[in-house]
Formats: structure tokens, C-alpha cells, sequence
């Protein structure tokens, strides 16, 4: 495809998921909002409702992207050709993620979300890859807005496996809900450091503490999960100051 091609393909892409995902909670599909389907699940790896306000902030990165990417002097930039085919990979794993999800075809959730993971996972690793080559406009308008959704669909997957999992009745090898709680911040939060050790990516890590707060502030009634939530984001927030003065030297100025 060629550099044009790209371009139209990406913003359609950003169009057509915004889109999508505004209007599966102003119709609704299938009558029921995200956050309804959410409240079903009895799981304690789910954030207060306001940690979801993030994603007006992904939306406004992806436009930002869009935009960028479409202006005459980014119409060869070899980043974004890198990466044009995982968006639109990401665009349809969020897409069939809502279907799925208002439609109440749980089972089928989960590899959707995967395959955005995956996707988001890629585009990430491709501009860690070619880092050295990144303008400073680029890291704005690529590298953030696509380091703070893989945060979040990071920290989305391991809910959604969660919720699956309640859904088809596990019961969890005899362990407690919120001793698997406790198991999930963990190893949530040690790849949120791992990502601070190998790549010093404060946009992240920055969704990780949001992500941590807004799960400790809805599970106070519930200690050791509220607890675990609020040591955890205070440890993430460490890694993300001690990640900022590595951060230039690692990804170049920002």
C-alpha cells in the first residue's frame, strides 16, 4: 500500500473506533452500556468508575496521531508506515471487543483483546526498535499516545480474563477471589517495572498508578485487595520517577 493509502487507512481506523465505541454507550447496543455489563462481574480487578475517564484521553491521543500522521511533511515517515498495519490490527481487536462484549458473547472477549494486546505490543516494540531515529514530534504524537493505550489495554486484559473466568464459573483451585486479586496486582505491577527497567516508558507506567489508585479506592471495604492496590501504585509511582531521568537517555528528548 502506498504512503496515501496508509494514511486514509489510519485515520479511518481512529474514526471508525471512536466511533464505535461512543456509540455503544449513547444507543446502547444491544441496550446495555460497557459499564452495566462490567457491574455484572463480581471481581475485585476492576477500578472505580472514574479510571475509565482514560479513555478520553486515548481517544484525543489517537486523534492526535491521525492528524499527525496526515500532515504533507509526515507523508513519508517511515515510523508510520511501521506501525500502519498493527493500528489497524488494534482497530479491529477493540472493535470486535465491543461487539463481543455488548452482545454478551463472553468466550469470545478475550481473544479480541488479545489481538489488540498483541497489536498494541507491536507497535511498541517496532519504535523501541527504531528509537534512535525518532524526531521529537514523533515521540509526542506516536510514541506517547500509543504507550499510554498499551498501558491500559495491559492492565484491561488481565480484567477481562478475570471477568471471564468468573463468567464460566472457575472456582479458582480452592484459592480466594481476593487472594487472586492480590496474585494479579502482582504480577501486573511487575510488568509495569519490568517496562521501567527496560524501556523507561513514563506513559505506562503513569496508566499503571492511575489504573492502581482507582482500584484501591473501590476495594477499600476489602482491605487486602484496597491495600495491595495502594503499596502497589505507590512502588509503580517510585519506578516511574526513578524511570524519568533514564527516560531521555533511553528514547532521546522529548
Amino acid at each position: 500500500m502506498k504512503n496515501k493509502g496508509w494514511v486514509i487507512a489510519n485515520v479511518v481506523t481512529v474514526l471508525v473506533v471512536i466511533t464505535i465505541n461512543v456509540l455503544a454507550n449513547a444507543l446502547p447496543l444491544n441496550g446495555l452500556n460497557t459499564g452495566e455489563i462490567s457491574d455484572r462481574f463480581d471481581i475485585y480487578f476492576v477500578p472505580a468508575g472514574y479510571v475509565f475517564s482514560i479513555w478520553g484521553v486515548i481517544y484525543l491521543g489517537l486523534l492526535g496521531f491521525a492528524v499527525y500522521q496526515a500532515l504533507p511533511s509526515q507523508r513519508d515517515n517511515a515510523h508510520v508506515r511501521r506501525i500502519s498495519w498493527l493500528h489497524i490490527l488494534s482497530g479491529v481487536g477493540n472493535i470486535g471487543w465491543i461487539f463481543t462484549w455488548h452482545y454478551e458473547r463472553f468466550a469470545i472477549t478475550l481473544p479480541f483483546m488479545l489481538v489488540l494486546l498483541a497489536a498494541l505490543i507491536g507497535i511498541f516494540l517496532r519504535l523501541w526498535a527504531n528509537r534512535a531515529t525518532l524526531t521529537r514530534a514523533d515521540q509526542w504524537a506516536i510514541v506517547v499516545p500509543f504507550s499510554v493505550y498499551l498501558g491500559w489495554i495491559s492492565v484491561a486484559t488481565v480484567a477481562n480474563a478475570t471477568q471471564l473466568l468468573y463468567y464460566l464459573n472457575w472456582n479458582g483451585w480452592g484459592i480466594s477471589a481476593e487472594v487472586w486479586a492480590v496474585i494479579m496486582l502482582l504480577v501486573a505491577a511487575a510488568i509495569a517495572v519490568v517496562m521501567s527497567l527496560r524501556h523507561a516508558s513514563i506513559a505506562y507506567l503513569a496508566v499503571f498508578v492511575w489504573a492502581y489508585i482507582g482500584i484501591a479506592v473501590k476495594h477499600l471495604e476489602t482491605p487486602i485487595v484496597g491495600v495491595t492496590a495502594a503499596v502497589l501504585a505507590g512502588a509503580i509511582a517510585v519506578a516511574l520517577v526513578l524511570a524519568i531521568p533514564r527516560r531521555n537517555r533511553v528514547w532521546g528528548a522529548v
